[in-house]
Formats: C-alpha cells, sequence, structure tokens
C-alpha cells in the first residue's frame, strides 16, 4: 500500500449487505486506512468489469491532502444541510462525491441545495439499488439520507454525464399538467402528441415496450441540450392524459425518449472525448456510477460498459456501483452514467 494512503472507496454487491459492518472492520484493520466511502448496488464496477447478482466487491485506495477532505453522513432534510460545516481546516468544501437512499423525502431538492452550498456548485454520486438492505459507508456503515466525501480545491477533478435515451421528437412545452400527469403539450393533448412523436409503428405495439420508451424532462440549466429521463407510468385513452414518474412544472419543457445501446454507446464515446480532451496528465483514479437499467441490461453481458470506459481512459483505477439513480452537478438523473476522474 501507498505511503500516504488515507481514504478508501468500496462498493458492495446487495447480497452481501448484511455483511457491510464485518468488511468494513476488516478492511480498516487490514489496510490501516480509517476514511472509507461507498454504498451497496445490485452490481459493482471496477476497471474493465461489471459484477452483479453475486458477492462481489470494489475498492479503490485514495492519498489526498490531509486537510483537502471531509467524511460526512446523515444529511436528511434541509436543516441538516444547514449544521453541515462546509469547511474544513478553514477551506471551504468545493466539491462533493455522495451516495443518496432513493427513500429519501424531497432528495431532488436537497440534492440541489447541496449542491448550491459548494464552492463548485457541483456534487457527483448514485443512489443505492438493493434488494436487501440500503446501506451506506461513511467511516461507518449508516442508513438513510445522503452520505459521503467533500473536498476542497486542492482535490483536482474532471466529470462527465452520459446518457442512455435518446430523443424521438422535439421538444415540447408543458402547457397543461396536474402534477406528474400531463394534459397537454404545445396546446394539444398530451396523448395525441406523444402518439405522433413515436410513430404508428410503435404505437401499434406500445403494451410491448414497457421499458424502452420514457419522457425526458429539460432540466432548469443554460444548458439546452440536458435533460432528466423519467419514467412513462401510464396513459388514459379516453381523456388523452400521459402520466411520467415525476412532478412537472407548467412551462417547462419536455420530450418523449427511446432507450436503445446504439444511442447510448454513441453518447458513451461523446462522453470520453470530451473529457479526454481537458486532460493535462493521467488521471490517478476514477469513480462511475452508472444506473441499473445500463450495463448488462442495456449494453450486454460481458462488461461492454465498463470495457468502452477502459478502452478510452486505459488502466486507470476505477470503482464503482450499478444504481437507481444518478446524481451530476444539482440534479438527480435516471439511465445515465456519470464519470469522476481524480487529475
Amino acid at each position: 500500500m501507498a505511503e500516504g494512503t488515507n481514504v478508501g472507496f468500496v462498493y458492495i454487491t446487495d447480497s452481501i449487505a448484511s455483511e457491510a459492518r464485518d468488511i468494513l472492520n476488516y478492511l480498516r484493520v487490514n489496510t490501516g486506512v480509517y476514511h472509507w466511502i461507498g454504498t451497496v448496488g445490485m452490481g459493482v464496477c471496477a476497471t474493465g468489469h461489471e459484477y452483479y447478482d453475486r458477492p462481489a466487491m470494489a475498492i479503490m485506495l485514495c492519498s489526498f491532502e490531509p486537510g483537502s477532505f471531509e467524511v460526512f453522513s446523515g444529511l436528511r432534510s434541509l436543516q441538516d444541510l444547514e449544521r453541515l460545516p462546509m469547511h474544513f481546516e478553514g477551506v471551504p468544501a468545493n466539491f462533493a462525491v455522495v451516495h443518496a437512499d432513493p427513500r429519501t423525502a424531497d432528495l431532488d431538492r436537497l440534492v440541489d441545495d447541496f449542491a448550491g452550498a459548494l464552492e463548485s456548485g457541483f456534487l457527483t454520486g448514485g443512489l443505492s439499488s438493493s434488494r436487501n438492505e440500503y446501506i451506506q459507508i461513511a467511516d461507518v456503515v449508516t442508513k438513510g439520507g445522503i452520505s459521503g466525501v467533500m473536498f476542497s480545491d486542492q482535490v483536482v477533478v474532471s466529470t462527465r454525464l452520459t446518457q442512455g435515451c435518446s430523443p424521438i421528437g422535439p421538444r415540447h412545452a408543458i402547457t397543461g399538467v396536474q402534477q406528474n400527469v400531463l394534459v397537454t403539450l404545445d396546446g394539444r393533448a398530451a396523448l395525441d402528441v406523444f402518439r405522433e412523436d413515436i410513430g404508428e409503428s410503435m404505437w401499434r405495439d406500445i403494451e410491448q415496450l414497457g421499458g424502452t420508451l420514457f419522457a425526458g424532462l429539460s432540466a432548469r440549466s443554460s444548458d439546452e441540450d440536458d435533460y432528466q429521463v423519467r419514467n412513462l407510468v401510464g396513459i388514459d385513452l379516453t381523456n388523452k392524459l400521459v402520466a411520467i414518474g415525476d412532478t412537472a412544472r407548467e412551462g417547462s419543457k419536455i420530450m418523449f425518449c427511446r432507450r436503445d445501446d446504439a444511442s447510448a454507446t454513441e453518447d458513451m464515446q461523446r462522453m470520453l472525448q470530451s473529457i479526454k480532451s481537458g486532460l493535462y496528465r493521467r488521471p490517478r483514479g476514477a469513480v462511475y456510477y452508472s444506473c441499473i437499467g445500463r450495463g448488462a441490461n442495456l449494453f450486454g453481458n460481458s462488461s461492454e460498459e465498463l470495457t468502452m470506459i477502459q478502452e478510452g481512459l486505459g488502466d486507470v483505477p476505477l470503482v464503482g456501483f450499478f444504481g437507481s439513480g444518478e446524481i451530476s452537478h444539482n440534479r438527480v438523473y435516471a439511465y445515465t452514467g456519470v464519470l469522476t476522474l481524480f487529475i
């Protein structure tokens, strides 16, 4: 183990979530590293490899300057955020890698407010996924809310997001909505617009397309290309309504999307080229958070997603997991991959 190693990232599959405390104790005793950050996923990532549906663990040991990081946990509300020290050793928190329980109340707002409290305004991370316990590791084994590690600007990172769903129609203005139910788009019945965008061939097979068609809500940012994918949860043929898996706001924009491996592969290559073009030296390590709807469920069973990253970056040490949502900048995404490099 390299001298000065002081932080470990650890991700475990949900089949061994109940053993998290024993795992943490073992790692601490056998590495001498006290600070550990991680969570549970239905699958875990390592350099060039993915591991699903079996006991597996991915760890990465890091060396950061003392005083350049702070581990935290128990962030469950805006009141908790107000109490969270945003300076350590006199230095403001600039950036954070986080893990969140997907059941956390008002998670979108909590993520947005947390990002706004950081000097860079940036978070990256993922939402735990599990068929058993939703555990997180942040120096201790914990549950609920958000945990992770904050860094000062002494720690240099580069981060990018890749989408897993591509638009199949133009952006539409939401002109009538009731919470998560789209009533009208561009002043027309929402279902009529949806049917027109997907085309008659898809419409005839609509009952067979569950998990293929989605809604993309335009993110509240200056980036017109950014969107947050949400599930389609129902259609009302009589009243021509479309229900999505999130609340929507009148006046915002939406488009319908399709999940397919070809467009996801193309966007992955775009993302890798973008992040590589900004590098001035070889990354020391990386964390990658992908959706459980990606990986083997989108690209195939031979670790294709992680292989693309390895081929793009080389043998950079990498760990991560497949979660039930991803966090990038100040938003919660779905069906995306979020890559962060430590430079």
